[in-house]
């Protein structure tokens, strides 16, 4: 796998290094050495899929709080999505920024968002099948969001979502 840094502190784009023949290709997605030596929490103790019939579906933008704080490794094996990380950590220099990438199963990136930062997606595909790998259970205790067009982040999506939930569309405007 490549790393590349992003914009937003501790936040990495990972590229596939698909190895081809006349059968496909062969890919890693998941390596827990490759990972701790960038840095970055290696520990999985769950994996989750979300399948997405539509085309402009948005999730997000979802995070848990500590001592529950999720990293996630999100990819894309069906479709494609506009994923988006916004770092909601007070001490970090990217405080209240974000970022986004497409992901999809034809580009082959992964994107892993660290504890202490809000993940969302939009699909940008019929039938998009995103697979998470996450560091901590899910616990509803500690889940938290905020709304996917809080003026306080400005993101840009690249198209207005179409589906939602109510929950996801109802979070009140971030106050730090």
């Amino acid at each position: 796998m490549r790393f590349s840094e992003t914009s937003i502190q501790g936040t990495w784009l990972l590229d596939q290094e698909r190895r081809g023949d006349d059968r496909g290709y062969f890919a890693r997605t998941w390596c827990g050495d490759e990972l701790s030596r960038h840095g970055l929490v290696n520990v999985l103790a769950q994996s989750s899929i979300s399948y997405n019939p539509r085309q402009g579906t948005l999730r997000g933008m979802h995070y848990q709080v500590a001592p529950n704080e999720e990293h996630k490794l999100v990819y894309v094996p069906r479709g494609a999505i506009f994923d988006v990380a916004i770092d909601l950590r007070p001490e970090s220099p990217t405080f209240r920024k974000w970022f986004g990438v497409e992901l999809s199963h034809a580009n082959g990136r992964m994107l892993y968002v660290p504890g202490g930062c809000a993940h969302g997606f939009l699909t940008l595909a019929d039938d998009t099948l995103v697979d998470y790998k996450i560091s901590v259970p899910y616990a509803p205790e500690s889940s938290r969001g905020v709304r996917w067009n809080d003026p306080a982040f400005g993101v840009e999506w690249p198209k207005t979502p179409r589906i939602f939930s109510e929950r996801d569309a109802s979070y009140p405007d971030f106050l730090p």
